[in-house]
């Protein structure tokens, strides 16, 4: 591992860390010397990242969990306490996408899991990890969003209206924090980045022509270190 280790003797927990921008924000903690709690659904994906971790000299703990389920951030948040006094990085960048189709034939049980997962899941981390977050010296929830949280778009319906609730959360949430702890709040919206998600959503495109998901880790992970004002916001937008 590198000698500079910014976040060396601090905890990280990053959702959807089984693949993608998620796997890829944990590796980069985890070099930079943070302890990362791993979640997904996916074991062995999961199982994957660590041994990545592993193989830098990084440090982390697997916490399978699905975001559409309650009783799983409620077990999580338990067996997190019970180790750790204070969490000083919670990256929310799990999501679901349902099919891209209009407003009128939006599939409700796709809709049901996009609000579980995108917008329901984080209050309910952001509820059950907010005491432990209040313990850090310095804070920190970063939550991944999408420009059509924003500017509606049509067919997008269904995933954009569950980031625009997602960021008004956040939002909300940095408010009401700001004054009374040394939590800061970022939301970012990574762009063009070269996932599963994107390439269900963008099926014709070559992957090779968007950046890939350590462009992004790497500005995550570079923001983390900067004493940047609550709600703040950005885009990532450099390529490989």
């Amino acid at each position: 591992m590198p000698e500079n280790l910014p976040f060396e003797g601090r905890l990280a927990l990053v959702t959807g860390s089984s693949k993608g921008i998620g796997a890829a924000t944990a590796k980069a903690l985890a070099a930079a010397g943070a302890h990362v709690i791993l979640t997904g659904r996916d074991v062995k994906a999961l199982e994957a990242v660590e041994d990545d971790i592993h193989a830098i000299g990084g440090n982390s703990t697997i916490a399978p969990l699905d975001m559409s389920e309650p009783e799983g951030i409620t077990r999580l948040s338990s067996a997190v306490r019970g180790r750790w006094d204070a969490l000083d990085i919670l990256v929310l960048s799990a999501a679901y996408l349902p099919t891209l189709t209009p407003v009128t034939q939006i599939d409700a049980k796709q809709f049901s899991q996009a609000i579980a997962t995108n917008y329901i899941a984080p209050q309910a981390l952001l509820a059950a990890f907010d005491p432990m977050l209040k313990r850090s010296k310095a804070g920190r929830v970063i939550g991944l969003t999408s420009s059509v949280g924003a500017s509606p778009r049509p067919y997008w319906s269904a995933y954009g209206s569950t980031k625009a609730a997602f960021e008004n959360l956040l939002d909300s949430y940095a408010e009401e924090v700001e004054r009374i702890s040394e939590i800061r709040v970022a939301i970012v919206d990574p762009g063009a980045t070269r996932t599963d998600m994107r390439a269900k959503a963008y099926p014709g495109e070559d992957p090779a022509t968007v950046k890939s998901p350590e462009v992004v880790a790497s500005r995550l992970v570079g923001l983390m270190t900067e004493d940047f004002e609550t709600r703040h916001r950005e885009r990532v937008v450099n390529h490989d």
